[in-house]
């Protein structure tokens, strides 16, 4: 369960916290009202750290998930890396079922989709005003 939570809460901000403390750096670094270069810079550069600070943190909670599942610790190899010749009917068929790890991340995405067309569909309002 505390992995499932680590998991689930590096996830959310890895969506709303690191981009939130990115734009509050650059909003403490900015010194007019208008966008500077300074400003811009600094947030790019702060979500690019925090970003891969968090991605670095879920990859050791997965080691920790697959070391307490006890399931192999294999090498990573990135779907566009592998030849499409490797791909047969029996390798196809002998896929794994998500882990408990891939499950949350995937439940974390969808009540982030959910959240955001809630809010998008039914509480945002209109950009252009009421309607005449």
């Amino acid at each position: 369960m505390l992995l499932a939570a680590a998991t689930a809460a590096l996830m959310i901000n890895l969506f709303t916290g690191a981009p939130l403390l990115a734009l509050w750096v650059g909003s403490r670094v900015q010194t007019t009202t208008t966008l500077s270069m300074l400003g811009l810079v600094t947030v790019l550069a702060v979500l690019i750290v925090i970003v891969a600070i968090l991605v670095v943190l879920l990859v050791w909670v997965e080691s920790a998930y697959k070391a307490a599942t006890g399931e192999p610790q294999t090498r990573r190899r990135a779907p566009w890396m592998r030849s499409l010749r490797d791909e047969s009917e029996e390798a196809y068929r002998g896929r794994t079922p998500l882990t408990g790890f891939e499950k949350v991340l995937v439940a974390v995405v969808l009540l982030g989709v959910a959240a955001f067309e809630t809010w998008f569909f039914l509480f945002a309002g209109s950009p252009f005003g009421p309607a005449p």
